[in-house]
């Protein structure tokens, strides 16, 4: 048996406001939006792997989900990393869309990263390894 990451999540304070983030600005699908009393379930994937790991956008309903989310990003963490072919040309991208960026794109030996503020209390690096 081997372990798989299969779903994966980050806290969001919006989940309209996430999903329309991720899917129409960062070019994820949306694979499930389903109502579960006063939230959704809402995962998104890779276009390029629809059949991979899973997002879920979860609603940061509980004190304890918005403190842990207020600290990464007043720490300047990335509360999840998103692999990318080019980052220069992912950071051109969407900044021309507006996105924010905290850090632009740097190069550490052989990895390149730049990170972005996902509109919903979280900050998203875009990494490169080119090992």
């Amino acid at each position: 048996m081997t372990l798989q990451i299969r779903l994966t999540q980050v806290f969001v304070d919006d989940q309209d406001r996430a999903k329309a983030f991720y899917t129409e600005t960062l070019g994820f699908l949306a694979k499930h939006d389903v109502p579960t009393g006063a939230a959704r379930w809402i995962t998104v994937v890779s276009a390029a792997d629809p059949d991979g790991a899973e997002l879920l956008l979860e609603p940061n309903l509980h004190p304890a989900a918005r403190a842990y989310t207020a600290a990464l990003v007043a720490d300047g963490i990335p509360a999840a990393q998103f692999a990318v072919d080019d980052v220069q040309a992912e950071y051109d991208r969407l900044s021309a869309l507006g996105v924010r960026f905290t850090q632009e794109p740097t190069t550490m030996g052989p990895v390149t990263t730049a990170v972005l503020d996902d509109t919903c209390g979280n900050l998203v690096q875009l990494m490169h390894y080119a090992g």
